[in-house]
């Protein structure tokens, strides 16, 4: 699809904050297990931290196009880092726009997209993933306040992030219907960091475990209309993975720009790797599906500033370009050889990246469910 000027520029201010302000970086932070709280207010003050948020908030007021675009290009560079901006963007930023009180708006959104804050999705417990219906954190009114209890797994930034948003149970006979969604400050005594997870990939960004110890928190904090906490958080989730299919591009990308700069310097028989037909297929066949994935997950981003249904779409797209990824980086250490299995190359670190593309936001196997129910009206 072609590009609006604005889409465009979007996309190249984080293309140059990505190679100059990131990628030289990445593996460092990488090995240090976090990445300058500086580098996030950067990635504000050119607007990657609210894309889509109205500029009265301070937002860039760009469209959803824009902002994969963008999240494609910061996860070129470093996937931990991407999924931070993600999560800041949407869903919180974006439900706080879309959903959230003048007084929400004033006081924590406009924090988001300056940088000085960076807000996390709390939604997941140790006992449910893709059930997302079936979490048992309570939210009890007391008075002006809420009580919240319980406990969240895999929250990206949950030690660094200053602003979260909660999914609880506020009425647990009312089913799906009696979950409501919080927004809140992190600097709470109740809210304590379990644990740091030691990860795979994401290195970059914490990922933690957190108690919400009778986490009292103010009913004004109540993010949309109480009840509606599991809409709210599945709706979001459906956008995420657009964003997802971006960061999976990106990484598949890195991959194999990689890829081909050592097999140009790398000779065999003579001539550089690149030259012989087993390898010039294989990275024929890694930018064919890099480009697929792309498409796909541009076209589904157009769904949605269209405000068409994008549910199937934006499935299909993470399906594809969280398992193309991992494809791709896989070809690309065979590519280096015993090169690639060393820290010494880049595609070490994008491989560990890029593997947990098909778990959160829905694991493949969840993006396959969703996709199966939509088949019957599917055109063909």
């Amino acid at each position: 699809m072609s590009l609006t000027p604005e889409q465009r520029q979007i996309r190249d201010a984080a293309r140059a904050f990505a190679d100059k302000a990131i990628r030289p970086y990445a593996a460092a932070w990488d090995r240090a297990g976090n990445t300058p709280r500086e580098t996030y207010r950067a990635m504000a003050e050119i607007g990657l931290m609210g894309v889509t948020i109205d500029p009265r908030y301070g937002g860039t007021g760009a469209d959803f196009v824009a902002y994969a675009l963008a999240i494609e290009e910061i996860a070129a560079a470093d996937g931990g880092i991407s999924n931070v901006m993600a999560a800041n963007n949407s869903p919180v930023a974006v439900a706080l726009q879309d959903l959230g009180s003048d007084w929400q708006k004033t006081n924590y959104l406009t924090k988001l997209t300056s940088g000085e804050w960076i807000g996390c999705i709390q939604l997941t417990e140790p006992h449910t993933g893709s059930d997302a219906a079936a979490i048992t954190t309570q939210a009890v009114r007391d008075g002006d306040d809420y009580v919240i209890d319980g406990r969240k797994a895999f929250v990206t930034g949950g030690s660094t992030a200053d602003l979260a948003m909660i999914i609880a149970v506020t009425d647990s006979a009312a089913g799906k219907r009696g979950i409501t969604a919080f927004i809140t400050p992190t600097d709470n005594a109740a809210y304590e960091v379990v644990r740091k997870e030691s990860k795979l990939g994401h290195r970059t960004n914490d990922t933690c475990e957190i108690r919400l110890n009778r986490m009292r928190v103010p009913a004004r904090d109540v993010l949309g209309e109480p009840g509606h906490g599991l809409r709210i958080a599945l709706e979001n989730l459906s956008l995420g993975r657009i964003g997802v299919a971006a960061q999976a591009t990106g990484g598949a990308r890195a991959a194999l720009k990689a890829a081909l700069a050592y097999a140009k310097e790398r000779e065999t028989f003579g001539k550089p790797i690149d030259q012989h037909q087993a390898i010039a297929f294989k990275l024929a066949e890694m930018a064919t599906q890099i480009e697929a994935a792309r498409q796909l997950y541009l076209h589904a981003a157009r769904m949605k500033d269209l405000d068409f249904e994008c549910i199937r779409e934006a499935s299909m797209a993470k399906l594809f370009a969280s398992e193309m990824a991992e494809r791709v980086a896989s070809q690309a250490i065979q590519i280096h050889g015993g090169y690639g299995y060393l820290s010494d190359y880049p595609v070490e670190k994008i491989y560990r990246d890029v593997r947990v593309y098909q778990i959160y936001e829905g694991t493949s196997e969840v993006q396959k469910i969703l996709i199966s129910r939509l088949l019957n009206d599917l055109d063909i």
